[in-house]
């Protein structure tokens, strides 16, 4: 792996000196967009609205919309200005019990690995963060933008999980939400024993991506000049009338099917 920043991780007055590696990488098929008639490669070109004169990258700056509506436009050089982007530190806040930072908010990980001499700075932290049960809750810049971040301990290496903002987290607001939904006993006790049968311990090794396999599938077929796949009977629209009625029995069944199998 190739590190793709380097900065200093800070608590107290303890500075660790850290290499950021992207944790997590795409398994997608490349592909590029093509003309579907003949195959030839479709290009985008960036260039002034209007016209078709192309602009250079380089010349390329932003616009934003200020209070008052009016727009102001921001070069690279302008955004490399702000304070923050100039900061190769990676703060530690404050440290909180793991199961309040909800998943929702995880954003992108990233792999710490010590780029000091010693790795003992590294490892008393990372062996204290497992000792409390706690997340580090910090932030950082990467790529001219202010993250807020948990640092938590994985397989002995410390990983920083980037945070959504507050206000990036949209609030639920569902119909079903104020609805008076009567749930009987017998629906819930059967619910909790098909769930209770379906109970396992998480290995993220036995599931597989079935869109990629299927997609490889197609590719080669294709490349055969054949057909991958049968296309499948349609099934009668169901309108939700029985939904209710046949809830419990549904579940009886899946709860009976769980424990033949």
């Amino acid at each position: 792996m190739r590190s793709i920043w380097k900065g200093d991780l800070s608590f107290g007055l303890v500075n660790v000196p850290v290499k950021v590696y992207s944790a997590t990488e795409s398994h997608d098929r490349s592909s590029h967009q093509v003309d579907a008639s003949d195959g030839t490669r479709i290009r985008y070109r960036r260039v002034r609205e209007g016209t078709d004169t192309e602009v250079e990258f380089a010349s390329i700056a932003n616009s934003y919309e200020s209070e008052s509506g009016e727009p102001v436009i921001l070069t690279k050089d302008d955004l490399a200005q702000l304070p923050v982007t100039r900061s190769p530190e990676i703060a530690i806040l404050e440290f909180v019990p793991i199961d309040q930072v909800d998943p929702i908010y995880f954003d992108k990980p990233y792999y710490l690995e010590p780029s000091s001499k010693s790795p003992k700075a590294y490892v008393l932290l990372a062996k204290a963060l497992e000792r409390t049960e706690r997340l580090a809750i910090a932030n950082f810049t990467l790529r001219n933008k202010t993250r807020l971040a948990a640092l938590r301990v994985i397989d002995g290496v410390m990983t920083l999980q980037t945070l959504l903002w507050p206000d990036e987290v949209r609030v639920p607001d569902f119909a079903f939400q104020s609805a008076d939904v009567q749930i009987r006993d017998a629906e819930l006790d059967m619910a909790a024993s098909l769930i209770e049968t379906m109970a396992s311990d998480f290995d993220p090794s036995q599931f597989e991506d079935t869109y990629q396999i299927e997609l490889a599938k197609l590719i080669e077929a294709k490349a055969g000049g054949g057909d991958a796949f049968v296309e499948p009977e349609a099934k009668p629209e169901d309108d939700g009338d029985d939904e209710v009625a046949d809830l419990l029995a549904a579940l009886r069944a899946s709860v009976k099917d769980r424990a033949a199998g």
